[in-house]
């Protein structure tokens, strides 16, 4: 998937982190996040919104770190593959998706309100977890570029430099989710359910993609 590069000059290492940037902001996508994030968290405040999208931004970075420094150590300590790794994240985005498309989480909205007003703000902020920091932002995809192109980096110019991509690309998705409420006030109820609904549907085609791709893995490895 990626070419193998010799970091030996300036040249060399301006591609090779061009070639990272460009790789993980399509494969993040952090524009394209910011639909999503107003989507799993309806319901909350402006105030809340910051500390979920600060949370998410956080978590997700953390992992793609992790996975960064040791990835394929981690996995392989696991006895977790690659395109296991890929099977799970889309089952559990897929659970996601079908509840944003039959608006199940509006169900949701009113118990999480009184659990807000109580004091209580696990639901509420466990969106940050899951789908946002896991797998949205660091989701198998992102891990997988993440282990691939550490794998590239031959000195430690070039290690520090995908280390600075990924904080980058991580700081890009915070800034996605901050703007996102503004794009929010612009948009209706009905516009906003329809929006809703439709991510939901684009999500459980991305999901099915991931689950797709690790049983093709599979079945590539298993040949």
């Amino acid at each position: 998937m990626f070419a193998r590069t010799t970091i030996r000059g300036l040249p060399m290492l301006s591609d090779y982190l061009l070639n990272a940037f460009a790789t993980l902001f399509v494969t993040i996508d952090p524009v394209g996040l910011a639909p999503m994030f107003l989507a799993v968290t309806a319901g909350a405040s402006t105030a809340q919104r910051r500390k979920i999208a600060l949370q998410a931004t956080l978590i997700g970075g953390a992992i793609l770190m992790v996975f960064l420094v040791a990835g394929k150590s981690v996995l392989k300590t696991l006895g977790i593959s690659v395109p296991a790794f890929q099977i799970a994240g889309g089952l559990l985005l897929l659970i996601i998706a079908v509840e944003m498309v039959f608006e199940k989480r509006q169900k949701r909205k009113s118990e999480t309100a009184e659990k807000a007003m109580a004091g209580h703000h696990d639901d509420l902020h466990g969106v940050a977890v899951f789908p946002l920091g896991i797998p949205l932002i660091s989701g198998p995809a992102a891990i997988s570029a993440v282990i691939l192109l550490s794998s590239e980096a031959n000195d430690a110019i070039a290690y520090t430099g995908l280390i600075a991509v990924v904080l980058v690309i991580v700081g890009s998705c915070l800034l996605s989710f901050l703007l996102a409420s503004r794009i929010e006030r612009l948009l209706g109820e009905t516009a906003s359910m329809v929006i809703t609904r439709l991510l939901g549907v684009l999500l459980a085609a991305l999901s099915v993609q991931f689950i797709a791709d690790g049983i093709t893995s599979f079945v590539m490895t298993a040949i």
